[in-house]
């Protein structure tokens, strides 16, 4: 029977949590149980995991009741499974040296600070060369935090005004942005609390679409006007491309999507299909080919390490090596030249990436044709400057509150 409601709330936290705080459980086994994670067994590695993510950073569950669910999770179904009274053992330890533990740890050293935040030491090591060790820190405290919940009205269905007035109907706490701590996109809604109500009814129904702050803001900077020719050259899940055919009018008539993944192709179309950007065009082909030109307005939004986007996606940091960010970055330098060669003379190309990597992002814009637009100039956005490369946007998590961007507009 599946879970609704709370419970699934609950269930999907306790999930997550258990694996964004993997680094640091895994550090707090070895010490407990005196063995390496290697030589325990994946299930009551797992049942560990869970009751130490429950025991030292969750505070929904008595300590009791963690240790009784994560040991009878480690019995397995049958209750015959060896090794649950290991289980019993270090998370009654861990009950009783909580604080001690939590205590030991420390964000001194790219090493240290990958176990105390639970990543991978590359990705501490890379942030620490790159951001300095203050702003570091800051950042991965901040994708160990709640991430906000942001949606975007959908503006070939309503607008913000009329969208937020029938969610407040419903019974969810929704609200415009705060203009003075951007990003605050025109059409972006902060949802709060814990009351939901009929929240993914809404979503279901095409008027809401759920997007951060940050994603929303890569189209306001493309700017997409009615009447335009527009490419979205990396276009699925369909986010933005269907927010590019609010902005252009006439059910995105003008819109080219670009997608290389017949799967995903086909969740694109029938994504655009229920926002209402019928008139859409999604193309079945690689961003890397050279292409027709003449658009108005080029995307490239191209497959990234997606370092900005942890808070939201806590399996993301173990998935991701070092080695992917240079064949991503390598990658997406083609894309953008394949833009430049789409573009109309008089046009724009915006090109952003989910990521807080300088060789995906400043060094890609670096070596691309065309001129760069001093984004960080613009009124309302100077904030959100790049520090590597001021002209460029980069939204932080620990800073801004919503998903880490990187946002370039380059001009033939």
């Amino acid at each position: 029977m599946g879970l609704e409601g709370r419970e699934r709330a609950q269930a999907q936290a306790l999930a997550y949590g258990a694996v964004q705080r993997r680094g640091t459980s895994d550090h707090f086994v070895e010490h407990l149980a005196d063995r390496p994670v290697e030589r325990i067994d994946p299930p009551l590695l797992a049942a560990l995991r869970l009751g130490l993510f429950e025991l030292l950073y969750s505070d929904g569950t008595a300590e009791h009741a963690a240790v009784d669910q994560a040991v009878a999770l480690a019995k397995g179904r049958d209750g015959r499974r060896r090794g649950a009274g290991l289980v019993n053992a270090v998370l009654r330890r861990a009950a009783r040296e909580r604080e001690l533990l939590l205590g030991s740890l420390g964000d001194g050293t790219p090493r240290s600070a990958a176990t105390a935040h639970s990543v991978p030491v590359w990705l501490a090591e890379l942030w620490w060369e790159e951001l300095g060790p203050d702003s570091a820190r800051l950042l991965l405290a901040a994708i160990n935090r709640p991430p906000e919940r942001a949606f975007r009205a959908n503006a070939i269905r309503t607008d913000r005004a009329a969208a937020i007035s029938l969610l407040a109907a419903a019974g969810v706490d929704a609200r415009e942005p705060d203009p003075a701590e951007p990003p605050a996109p025109a059409d972006s809604i902060v949802v709060a609390g814990g009351g939901t109500g009929r929240l993914e009814e809404f979503v279901a129904d095409g008027l809401v679409v759920p997007q951060s702050r940050a994603s929303a803001l890569v189209v306001e900077v493309l700017s997409p006007s009615p009447g335009e020719r527009v490419l979205d050259l990396c276009a699925g899940p369909g986010i933005k491309a269907s927010q590019i055919a609010g902005a252009i009018g006439a059910s995105g008539q003008g819109l080219v999507a670009v997608e290389r993944d017949p799967a995903r192709a086909r969740e694109l179309r029938s994504m655009l299909d229920r926002l209402g950007a019928s008139s859409a065009v999604v193309e079945l082909g690689d961003a890397t080919e050279p292409r027709a030109g003449g658009f108005d307005a080029v995307l490239v939004d191209p497959p990234c390490s997606g370092l900005g986007t942890l808070a939201t996606r806590p399996d993301a940091r173990w998935r991701r090596r070092s080695e992917d960010i240079e064949a991503m970055a390598v990658t997406a330098g083609r894309i953008l030249d394949r833009a430049a060669e789409a573009v109309a003379p008089s046009g724009r190309v915006v090109y952003s990436t989910c990521t807080i990597s300088h060789r995906e992002n400043e060094a890609v814009v670096s070596a691309a044709p065309g001129r760069l637009a001093d984004l960080g100039a613009e009124p309302g956005l100077q904030r959100l400057a790049a520090a590597a490369e001021p002209r460029c946007l980069q939204t932080r998590n620990d800073r801004d509150g919503t998903d880490g961007f990187f946002i370039a507009r380059l001009s033939p």
